[in-house]
């Protein structure tokens, strides 16, 4: 071999090692987003929480206002732009369509659904719910007399365990219900401006006991999107009753 054809051989190699050397510290995320559901608020992820920061993540959870999908997303970028490197975007439920469009932020890496709604680009939350009917149709709507054009859903609390936390201790569903917040109708209806799962990897829990939105559903969207699929025999609320599945999903996107 000549001299000319083994310095080039080098240097391909040597090249080739930096490329490998380099996809291999590639910094994992170690900051965590997590965007609550409808019907709840952030206090409900405080065993996620824990589980996650004890494994070294910094974790912020996004306390959304629930007046509107435009208000939801812009809550949730504020806390985006706090954080100093990659970030895991979490969503639950409703939360699904709110990191659809704030995970188009170039600080997130990767998206985690959380038994969420995945909408693509152009769809609206309430008319992608309704192709798969709901195991267990308990939403209602209030109207303030004020202001009666503002509709608001909610589950009665006495339909709200059977419904939204089948597998929560009865005190702990009782407390989520007496603390439910209600979701803005007209967050249902907005479309959405960009999907980031179409260029973002997207991890998916998929709750096959859910009576809040449909298994199937879920199956379908995820499969849609090309999402990693984990199924957890779990209720809507899975972030209170199997936080340790959870988190694992979560670390796993994060690497």
């Amino acid at each position: 071999m000549s001299l000319l054809r083994k310095t080039s051989a080098i240097a391909l190699v040597l090249a080739m090692t930096g490329a490998v050397a380099h996809a291999q510290t590639k910094p994992a995320a170690k900051e965590v987003v997590i965007v609550h559901g409808a019907l709840a608020d952030g206090s409900g992820w405080r065993a996620v929480y824990d589980i996650l920061t004890k494994d070294g993540f910094h974790v912020t959870i996004v306390q959304e206002p629930l007046t509107g999908l435009a208000e939801d997303v812009d809550a949730t970028k504020r806390v985006i732009d706090q954080q100093t490197g990659p970030v895991v975007l979490v969503g639950h439920s409703y939360g699904g369509s709110v990191i659809t469009e704030a995970g188009a932020d170039p600080k997130v890496s990767a998206l985690v659904y959380v038994a969420a709604l995945q909408p693509d680009k152009g769809e609206a939350s309430g008319a992608l719910m309704s192709k798969f009917a709901a195991p267990n149709d308990a939403m209602r709507v209030s109207v303030n007399k004020a202001t009666p054009d503002n509709k608001y859903f909610f589950i009665p609390a006495a339909k709200f365990r059977e419904t939204y936390a089948q597998d929560v201790p009865a005190e702990q569903a009782q407390f989520m219900a007496d603390s439910e917040q209600q979701l803005a109708q007209k967050a249902m209806g907005a479309p959405l401006s960009v999907a980031a799962w179409h260029n973002k990897p997207s991890y998916a829990i998929l709750t096959t006991e859910d009576h809040v939105i449909s298994p199937e559903l879920q199956r379908w969207m995820y499969k849609r999107s090309g999402a990693k699929v984990t199924e957890v025999p779990a209720s809507h609320a899975v972030f209170v009753s199997q936080p340790a599945a959870i988190a694992r999903v979560i670390e796993d996107a994060a690497k």
